[in-house]
């Protein structure tokens, strides 16, 4: 053989210094958390109401569920669960052929409360043979916000069974 191959059973000095650390620290905070959750003995009375901040997504989960709900007859062109974006495509009602509308959902929080949700709409109508785009009233994006909102308070409400 030309070259030596060399292992070395023994750690470099102070290697086994930081994980043995970590490992003390984990120990540690494990004992607190064991400590802390045994003062009191007696259970916690289950909230009235279901927690209104969300833990799973990016945004409230009842303002989000609720939006897909309000807007579900709508077809989807983009959602984001963790930014709180629904943005529908152009839906045309079959009574109204002559016109569409498009919708966009941002939710701002996570917390339920009726500052955390912003509508906005477009509208176009045909003319022509061509969409040109026409004002929304600011009631008809006023009653989306207020189905949306009366919607997340339903499912706070129902998630407790109450």
């Amino acid at each position: 053989m030309t070259g030596t191959f060399r292992t070395s059973l023994t750690a470099p000095a102070g290697a086994l210094r930081l994980p043995i650390r970590k490992a003390l620290g984990i120990a540690a905070c494990l004992a607190a958390t064991a400590a802390l959750s045994a003062c009191g003995g007696k259970e916690r009375a289950a909230p009235e109401m279901a927690a209104s901040r969300v833990t799973t997504i990016g945004v409230n989960s009842y303002l989000w569920r609720a939006s897909l709900d309000t807007l579900q007859f709508m077809p989807l062109l983009q959602t984001d669960s963790a930014g709180g974006v629904v943005v529908t495509d152009w839906y045309t009602n079959p009574s109204n052929p002559g016109e569409r509308v498009k919708v966009s959902v941002a939710i701002l929080d996570q917390d339920l409360r009726a500052d955390a949700l912003r509508v906005s709409a477009s509208r176009e109508v045909a003319q022509g043979g061509y969409w040109i785009a026409a004002p929304v009233q600011a009631a008809t994006v006023q009653k989306l916000e207020d189905i949306i909102l009366t919607r997340a308070r339903e499912l706070r409400r129902n998630s407790v069974g109450g």
